[in-house]
Formats: structure tokens, sequence, C-alpha cells
């Protein structure tokens, strides 16, 4: 989530941010939706070719209002669920009954987790005492000489039922967004793409100007004990998009997805949508930049096609915090934007064919903008899933990359008539033949899609998923 604010609270509310989200608010009305067409609170609404098959609510110090759930990752039969109290593991072996494993309490918004091998990492976005997961948070007005520590913490899964805390790692700015790069030939190693941004004009303890940068965090397998920062690659010598009234400075990178095998990487960054090479893990390369000033106010995250000839970048405007699904907003404005790569090796560009936004209206206490999402392995065309807050879940179709067009849809209805409670889908991911869905404010979801054109993706297998590390889906099992 993101939008116009300090960074501490801006920093919070782009993932769901602390301070704008650790406490609910009220919104004005710009253009109010029809009634008729929203769902009552906690009323649930779906395409009849979609269906919810499990939910697991959150529990104990992950229950509260302002303990936000965060992202996913996958490995066997297991799902990683962050939340900002920590993060939990839940054994998906039978996925209309998921069953907790274990719940990890380690306070650090936004706790993005992504999972390599025995490896957990963890991403802390928010100002904290010291590196434990008993650490406090440090205000940005606390004295200069107060430590401060955001970076990534790294967890030993050889057990997955019983996590154990290896090693952490500072970063500039913090890690709002991690993405894991594998090492090539014999580097037995696993790069971190670490995302983060300023989102103030002056220095901050912790994040100064320029913050033009990424973090790479390299991870020796063997030894993770070793990890440490090898390289702060800066993206925008010429310091990126300025910005403007509707949309944000480039002042960092907000997520990365990277594809390895194709040695690509597509940058989410603020003002900037990047095309990396990343044939050189430890040193990226950009490509190519594009911007859309009149339409994007904050490149939030992307999603390659499994050629590697599309990518689909998200706007999330509001933050994630704000009611972006009415009449008043538009189309084109938090939306999708999917572009072609046009062109060959360091000559290749990013062209704009079109957008795409869930075409339900939602009401002005619900938070509503475009978010997490994934392929799913249907070969011969490009189809994902995709997380729309309290938008929903949306499946479509982008195959033609100038008409994308919705196959199902499932939405709860607001969480309260009266305020705007921070909640809904903040991701939603195909894994092994089912949809997965953190939601914010209700748990963990599983949803089961019954549609000719996606079948065959149900036989599809594979061992592990990170949705910012994309793997050529035709070598699944």
């Amino acid at each position: 989530m993101r939008h116009p604010a300090p960074r501490g609270r801006f920093k919070r509310l782009t993932s769901i941010g602390a301070a704008a989200v650790l406490t609910s608010f009220l919104v004005a009305a710009p253009a109010q939706a029809d009634p008729a067409t929203i769902p009552g609170v906690d009323e649930i609404v779906s395409s009849p070719n979609i269906k919810l098959i499990a939910n697991e609510p959150k529990t104990g110090p992950f229950a509260p209002e302002n303990a936000l759930n965060s992202d996913l990752a996958f490995q066997g039969k297991y799902a990683f669920a962050g939340n900002y109290n920590g993060f939990t593991v839940w054994d998906i072996s039978n996925p209309k009954d998921p069953v907790q494993a274990v719940q990890v309490l380690c306070t650090g918004a936004q706790n993005d987790v992504s999972v390599y091998g025995n490896l957990l990492f963890l991403g802390t976005d928010s100002i904290r005492s010291d590196d434990s997961c008993n650490s406090v948070a440090v205000p940005n007005s606390a004295p200069a000489e107060t430590p401060r520590w955001e970076g990534v913490k790294i967890f030993d899964i050889s057990d997955p039922r019983n996590p154990q805390y290896v090693k952490a790692v500072k970063t500039d700015c913090g890690s709002h967004t991690l993405t894991l790069v594998p090492g090539k030939g014999r580097d037995r190693s696993v790069y971190a793409y670490v995302s983060s941004y300023n989102l103030d004009v002056v220095d901050l303890p912790n994040c100064a100007q320029p913050h033009d940068k990424i973090s790479i965090v390299k991870v020796p397998l063997k030894k993770p004990a070793e990890a440490a920062l090898v390289s702060a690659p800066v993206l925008f010598p010429d310091g990126g998009f300025p910005g403007d009234a509707d949309s944000r400075t480039t002042s960092g990178c907000h997520d990365i997805t990277a594809y390895p095998e194709k040695d690509l990487a597509a940058g989410a960054c603020m003002g900037d949508g990047v095309l990396l090479d990343i044939s050189k893990p430890a040193a990226p390369k950009v490509i190519t930049t594009v911007r859309d000033a009149e339409n994007f106010a904050f490149w939030h995250s992307a999603t390659f096609n499994n050629d590697a000839t599309k990518v689909v970048f998200t706007d999330e405007l509001g933050g994630g915090g704000g009611a972006e699904c009415l009449p008043s907003i538009g189309a084109t404005k938090g939306a999708d934007a999917i572009y072609d790569i046009t062109g060959r090796g360091s000559k290749r560009k990013l062209e704009f064919r079109s957008y795409y936004k869930i075409p339900r209206e939602n009401a002005v206490t619900e938070n509503c903008v475009a978010h997490n999402g994934s392929l799913i392995p249907v070969k011969g065309r490009d189809i994902m899933v995709q997380a729309w807050y309290q938008g929903g879940i949306s499946v479509w179709d982008f195959t033609d990359s100038r008409k994308p067009k919705e196959i199902a849809f499932w939405e709860r209805g607001p969480l309260s008539t009266d305020r705007l409670i921070v909640g809904g889908a903040w991701s939603a991911y195909w894994y092994n033949g089912y949809i997965y869905s953190n939601d914010i404010q209700k748990g963990f979801d599983v949803l089961e899609v019954s549609d000719r054109r996606i079948d065959k993706a149900e036989r599809e297998r594979t061992w592990q998923f990170n949705p910012q590390t994309q793997t050529d889906y035709r070598k699944y099992r």
C-alpha cells in the first residue's frame, strides 16, 4: 500500500502500512458506488467457477486488526505466510484442511517471506531497535545516536515445524520486499535483491538520499551465517522519474521479479518500470525503463508471462490503503498495465499494450487496488490470478496483450460500512492446483477453480514457489 506521506507512515501504507494501517481510519466518499452492486459485510460473492474450500482465521498475536497478514511463499507441503508480527508455517498436505505447523513471533513490518532450499528470508521494513525478534520500534524522531536496524533476517527451515534464526543483514532503508536469484555455475549461493525506498526529500536515519539503488545480499547455501551485503547497484544514475502531482518520485524500488532462466528481472520502482539483465546476479544492469505519469501513481510489482515476452506491472494507487475501485477513479488508475517486450539483447524495449482492472465497483470503506498475483501454468496461454485487497481475487487472461479479460472472480463484502478497515487479499497465488491467499484480516484462504481453460494446470506440480522468482512452468512435472 502507498501514497504521499512521511516515510514512517508511507512505508507501512505501501504494503499496508503501519502508521496509517495500524489504526483504521474514516474515508471521504469521492463518488458513492451503487450499494445495490456491492456485497454486504462479509458476504461472499463469486463467479460460478471458483469457490472457497478452506479458511483459517488469524490466531494469537497475529489476530489483532493491526497485525496485518502479508505475503506468501511455498515449498513442498508447506505454505509460509507473513504477518507484521512474524510468520506462520501451514501444512497444506490437504488443501481443504490446512493445519498450522508453527507460528513464529518476530515483529517487524512487513515480514514478506521467501524460501530457498533450507532457508527462509524475512524482510524487515520498519525501524527496529536491533535485529532480534524481540526488538521494539524506533521512531524517526529518535536521537541520531539511537541504534536502528532494518534489513533481512534468515532462518533455517530444515525442519519447517521448527525454524531457527540464523543471521541478519542490515540494508539501507530496510527490506520492503526481497527477491531471490540463485548463483550460476559453481556459485552455491543465493542472492537476495532487496527493494526499499525513501519517500521523503530529506535524509533520514538509515535511509539517506539519494536512494537510487537496490541492496544485494549474498547467502552461501552451506554457510548462511556468512551472508553479507555484496553490492548496491545504482539503477537510476540520472535520478529516475522526478515525480509530479500524481506520481511518486523514483527513490528506490518497491518490488523486483526475477526470471533467472531468462537472465531477466522486472523492477517496479515507484515512478519507473525497469527491465534488468541479471546474467551476473551480483551486478544487474538496466536494459530499459518506462514511465506512465498519466495513470500510474506508484509502480508496485511485476509479473512476466512464461515466455518472458510480456510484463504485467501493477499500480498501487493510494498505497493499498485507499478505496480505488470507485467510478470516480476509472479503469486505468490503480490498475495493471500490460507491456510487450520487443527487440533483443540490450536493445529490448517495453511497449505498452493495455490496462486491466477488475470490472466491479467496491464500497468507499474498502481498500481496493491492484496487488500481488502469479501466473497459472496453462501452456500456450497467459493467465494469472491476482489479489485486489478488498476487491477480492481475479483470474484473468492476457494472452492477447491488447484485450485482457476476466475468467473468474471471488470476493468478500466490506469489513465495515462505517469505516475503512484495511483488509482483503494481500496476495493470491497458484500453487500445485489451488489458489492460496493471505487475507489481511480474515486469515489464510484456499480456493479452487473449475474451468476448462485452466483444467490442465491442475496437473502441473512444482516443489518450491516464490512469486518474485519465476521459473519456466513448462519444466514442472
